[in-house]
C-alpha cells in the first residue's frame, strides 16, 4: 500500500501533470454562448463570449476571417463578410468588463468558438475587441413576449417590420424561427393576440414550404412576400424554450464531470434512462471536448449525485445532432429518476485536465483506461 501511494504521489506530482491542461483549452471555464453587440443588427458587432453569467468580450490577437466565419456560423448568420479589430461597434465597452480570450485559433469549419483552439487572456485592452461582420441581417423577431424566445412573429421586408398571417404559417416554421434566432426547440405557435400585444404595421403574407430543418426562413421554398388581407387578429404568436445551456460537473476540468443543464436560471441534471453511446457523442461535440470515452458506470459515479431539480429524462439522441437540444426528450422537470441516476459523461478532452485521472487508474479503473490506448 505504501509503495502504491508512493507511486501516486510521484504520478501527481511529477513533471508535467499538473500543468497537463493547456492554456489554450480555458479561460477559467467552459464557453457556453457567444454573441455580436453594438452593430445595426445581431449578425454584427463585437464579438462577446459568455462564461457562467458574465460576458466578455474576445482580444484581437490572430483574428481572422476563420475566427469569424465560426461566430457567423454559430449564430445562423450566414457567410462572414469581414472581421473587424478595434472599437467600430459601439457603446464601447465599458472599462470594468472582463477581457476572457487572447486568442482563438479556428481553422473556419467549427460549428461553434468552443470547438475552436483557444488562449486565456493575458495582455490586451477593450481598443482591440475582436468583432466580425456577417452577411445575413436579421429579417425575423419575436416581440412583446415575456423573454426574447417568446413573442409575436415579425419579418422584416423591404425595409420594414410587419406580422404573419396565420394563413401563411405552419409549426415546421415555427422550429425554424426558433434555430434562426438562437432559442431552444419549438414549444407551440397559435393564433394571437390580445389589443395590447397586436401588432401595428403591414401584415405579410407568404407561403412558406419549411419542412422545419431549414437554419433560416430564407432557405424555406417559397413565394415572395407580399400584403394579405388578414387583420391583426390573425397575426402569429411563437414559443421557444430558452437557449440550452450545459456543462459537466465535478471533474478536474470541463471535459467531465455530471451533466447539467440551464433551465430558467436554474442548474439542473439529467436521467440517465434512456442514455446511451450516442448522447455522450452529442454532448462532447457540444462542449467541443473531442470524442466520448463512455467509460463504465463505476467510474461515472465518482463524479458524484446532483443536488436540485432533475430536468431532462428520457433523452433520445441518434449522435448526429450538434446540440443535445435536438435529441427528443421529456418536457422539463418531467421524470421519474433521483438523483442516483444523474448522467455522468467523459469526453477525450479530459485527458487534458489534470492529475485526477491518472490517480483513478491506479485506484481501481485501469481496465477502463488501458482500453482507451493513449488517454493519459
Amino acid at each position: 500500500m505504501a509503495l502504491l501511494f508512493s507511486l501516486i504521489l510521484a504520478i501527481c506530482t511529477g513533471p508535467g501533470l499538473l500543468d497537463a491542461q493547456p492554456s489554450s483549452h480555458s479561460f477559467g471555464g467552459p464557453l457556453s454562448r457567444v454573441r455580436l453587440v453594438g452593430g445595426d443588427h445581431r449578425c454584427e458587432g463585437r464579438v462577446e463570449v459568455q462564461r457562467a453569467s458574465e460576458w466578455g468580450t474576445v482580444c484581437d490577437d490572430g483574428w481572422d476571417e476563420n475566427d469569424a466565419a465560426v461566430v457567423c456560423r454559430e449564430l445562423g448568420c450566414g457567410a462572414v463578410k469581414k472581421a473587424i479589430s478595434g472599437t467600430a461597434f459601439g457603446p464601447l465597452t465599458q472599462e470594468d468588463q472582463k477581457i476572457f480570450v487572447q486568442e482563438f485559433q479556428c481553422n473556419g469549419m467549427e460549428e461553434s468558438l468552443s470547438q475552436c483552439e483557444r488562449e486565456d487572456f493575458f495582455d490586451c485592452s477593450h481598443k482591440e475587441d475582436a468583432g466580425a461582420v456577417c452577411g445575413f441581417p436579421e429579417n425575423v423577431r419575436l416581440v412583446d413576449g415575456p423573454k426574447r424566445c417568446q413573442g409575436r412573429v415579425e419579418v422584416k421586408h423591404q425595409g420594414q417590420w410587419g406580422t404573419v398571417c396565420k394563413a401563411s404559417w405552419s409549426f415546421a416554421a415555427t422550429k425554424v424561427v426558433c434555430r434562426q434566432l438562437g432559442c431552444g426547440r419549438a414549444l407551440l405557435t397559435r393564433k394571437c393576440c390580445n389589443k395590447a400585444t397586436q401588432g401595428q404595421g403591414p401584415i405579410w403574407l407568404r407561403k412558406a414550404s419549411c419542412s422545419g430543418k431549414e437554419s433560416s426562413l430564407e432557405e424555406c421554398p417559397a413565394g415572395v412576400w407580399e400584403r394579405s388581407n388578414c387583420t391583426h387578429d390573425d397575426d402569429m404568436w411563437v414559443e421557444c424554450e430558452d437557449p440550452f445551456e450545459l456543462q459537466l460537473v465535478g471533474g478536474d476540468g470541463r471535459c467531465a464531470g455530471r451533466l447539467e443543464v440551464l433551465h430558467k436560471g436554474q442548474w439542473g441534471t439529467v436521467c440517465d434512462d434512456g442514455w446511451g453511446e450516442a448522447a455522450d457523442r452529442v454532448v462532447c461535440r457540444q462542449l467541443g471536448c473531442g470524442p466520448p470515452l463512455s467509460p463504465p458506470a463505476k467510474f461515472r459515479r465518482r463524479f458524484g449525485p446532483g443536488a436540485g431539480r432533475i430536468w431532462l429524462d428520457d433523452v433520445a439522441c441518434s449522435g448526429k445532432e450538434r446540440s443535445l437540444e435536438e435529441c427528443p426528450h421529456r418536457f422539463w422537470g418531467r421524470h421519474n429518476c433521483n438523483h442516483a441516476e444523474d448522467v455522468a459523461v467523459v469526453c477525450a478532452g479530459a485527458r487534458n485536465h489534470g492529475w485526477h485521472l491518472t490517480a483513478l487508474l491506479l485506484l481501481g479503473d485501469s481496465t477502463f483506461f488501458r482500453e482507451q490506448g493513449s488517454v493519459l
